[in-house]
């Protein structure tokens, strides 16, 4: 095997698979030569559904009957061993794999990862990180729900470990970091946000401290790394997913109604294109636990084969950005 990089795919989990993990594959090689797949499951279907154009030297294929149903519990779906999803975990546990993805039942992976991965030292929690566009660019946002109650120990983790993951995926840029709060006032917010935003105000390398952010300036560009507590940001995460699908269904219906809205699209087929790609979840896709010593990333598992191609993209820059070597090191600057 030449590849470096190598990706551990549970290609069991979620709607449509394992076709729509494996063709999400096939459109992420036609773009990227140089990752490696294990690709975990049952052989036979996996072979059949495996595009002729992913060439055989690309990818091994690790057999199991068994898999984890989108019903099962968290704690029944992390009791059996055997599974595609918990053997992909424990190929990263065993260092035959770079990073693992599956989108398959979210509590169950994050069980089975917490039990096979050991977390980075100095980190209290693993949080879950997702990439939420906004005018400039992209955010980095986290807690989205691993975490309900934090302490200013874990706000302040949480900021170390969605910089470095911003800097992984856009080394470019530079992170600007703010608290999601109820107003953007320094005497805003509970005891914890407020003793949190002082300890942040103190940092002066690896990141710029921009202080609060309120929702509605979420996508502004001013920040592009948002620090909240699990309960707060799974909250603010549906909101806005809910509120996007409102607006393209809503837009839809409105230029589709008669003839005049029809005439309207078609004039404005391009600029409308460009919305509807800006608001794509596709395009999102992939959720990152970090705070382990390998990362985890979850694909939606409503996502289509589109989307599970850019989730592998966001495992390619994360493994190539060296995520955990660069939270190590921002760890041993800040404590």
């Amino acid at each position: 095997m030449n590849n470096k990089f190598i990706i551990a795919v549970d290609a069991m989990g979620g709607e449509g698979s394992p076709k729509k993990v494996l063709d999400g594959i096939s459109i992420f090689c036609e773009k990227n030569n140089d990752i490696f797949f294990k690709i975990f499951g049952d052989k036979n279907l996996i072979e059949k559904n495996i595009s002729k154009k992913v060439n055989k030297d690309r990818y091994d294929i690790i057999h199991t009957d068994d898999f984890v149903k989108d019903e099962d519990s968290a704690f029944m779906g992390a009791k059996n061993k055997k599974t595609s999803m918990w053997l992909a975990v424990e190929s990263v546990k065993n260092k035959e794999a770079n990073i693992v993805i599956s989108a398959g039942n979210t509590g169950a992976l994050f069980v089975i990862a917490k039990l096979n991965i050991e977390m980075i030292d100095k980190i209290d929690k693993p949080a879950l990180s997702g990439l939420w566009p906004n005018k400039l660019g992209m955010n980095v946002v986290l807690d989205l729900g691993a975490n309900i109650e934090c302490s200013e120990k874990n706000l302040l983790d949480f900021s170390i470990m969605g910089t470095s993951l911003f800097k992984s995926l856009f080394p470019s840029e530079e992170a600007k970091v703010a608290l999601l709060n109820i107003g953007s006032e320094e005497g805003k917010g509970n005891e914890t946000i407020k003793n949190t935003y002082q300890r942040l105000s103190t940092v002066k390398k690896n990141f710029i401290f921009k202080g609060y952010v309120e929702g509605n300036n979420i996508m502004t560009g001013d920040v592009n790394v948002i620090i909240t507590d699990g309960f707060t940001g799974n909250i603010a995460l549906k909101t806005a997913e809910g509120t996007a699908s409102f607006i393209t269904s809503e837009l839809k219906k409105i230029l589709t109604s008669n003839f005049l809205g029809k005439f309207s699209s078609i004039i404005n087929m391009k600029n409308l294109n460009k919305f509807k790609d800006k608001l794509d979840p596709r395009k999102y896709n992939g959720a990152i636990l970090i705070g382990l010593k390998s990362p985890v990333v979850k694909s939606h598992g409503s996502t289509d084969s589109v989307g599970f191609s850019n989730s592998l993209s966001v495992c390619e820059k994360i493994i190539k950005g060296n995520l955990i070597d660069k939270i190590k090191e921002n760890i041993n600057d800040i404590y």
